[in-house]
């Protein structure tokens, strides 16, 4: 079987998320919680969906600012429910709001959602799947798996023949420090 990093290289929409997206450690909020509600999103359709339609997610959601999005209301759902060029799934939308109240809620209680992951890493994906189901909502196993990946939480996103895993090696992400540490996934 093909690994993303056999297939995405000169592809026109996997090839520059690979490239430049996939696996590298994020520290931004605003980042981090686009990225939840893109994996979101994606459950149930294919990655290059949401790679055809992330602009349009991101004017959608106000630039992914969790303090705006977590302002959203009911007028806005209906809103985006109405919008054609996103994913117009009731549960996902309700899911992007509610989340961006709960992160605002961890970035009250401790500072940020970047200092937050931190906090409670190192973990195994179950025990993240079960701290992110208590924590939010729309996160199951295969969202909060490849959201922690895409984000150098969790390894497996290149594989170490790729050239893109030593560039995201040298930025130590999550993961890499954790096994230095003799942390085993």
């Amino acid at each position: 079987m093909a690994s993303y990093c056999d297939i995405a290289p000169g592809h026109e929409w996997h090839g520059p998320y690979h490239h430049s997206q996939y696996g590298f450690p994020i520290a931004d909020d605003n980042l981090l919680f686009e990225r939840l509600i893109l994996e979101i999103n994606q459950a149930g359709l294919s990655w290059l969906t949401i790679l055809k339609r992330q602009d349009a997610f991101r004017k959608a959601f106000r630039g992914f600012e969790i303090e705006k999005v977590a302002r959203l209301s009911g007028r806005d759902v209906e809103r985006l429910m109405q919008d054609e060029t996103i994913i117009r799934n009731r549960m996902k939308i309700e899911a992007t709001i509610e989340n961006a109240k709960r992160i605002k809620a961890i970035q009250r209680e401790t500072g940020s959602f970047a200092g937050w992951l931190t906090s409670h890493h190192p973990k195994r994906k179950d025990e993240w799947v079960t701290l992110f189901r208590k924590t939010f909502v729309f996160t199951g196993g295969e969202i909060v798996g490849e959201f922690l990946m895409s984000i150098g939480y969790l390894p497996g996103a290149h594989h170490a023949g790729c050239p893109v895993y030593k560039r995201v090696a040298r930025l130590k992400p999550a993961w890499a420090e954790a096994e230095k540490k003799g942390f085993r996934y």
